[in-house]
């Protein structure tokens, strides 16, 4: 008996419905802990790309205004 063969043989509940909901309790943790730590490294990613903008725009404003207040002297 292969395992087509023996998933063929089982009712559409067992395939749809209790293999997923075993694999939930057993693999609970685990997909918990990884959708947590995807979700931590997304919002550190985006911290990191709005930090690095926000040192860009205040350099380039503070050096356009330094340089321009220099060619008045």
């Amino acid at each position: 008996m292969d395992i087509k063969s023996t998933a063929a043989s089982l009712p559409w509940w067992v395939k749809w419905i209790a293999i997923p909901v075993i694999a939930l309790v057993v693999f609970g943790g685990l997909i918990a802990n990884v959708v947590g730590f995807l979700v931590g490294l997304l919002f550190k990613v985006l911290l990191f790309v709005a930090l690095v903008g926000g040192l860009i725009y205040v350099v380039r404003r503070f050096t356009s205004a330094s340089s321009s207040s220099r060619d008045r002297w």
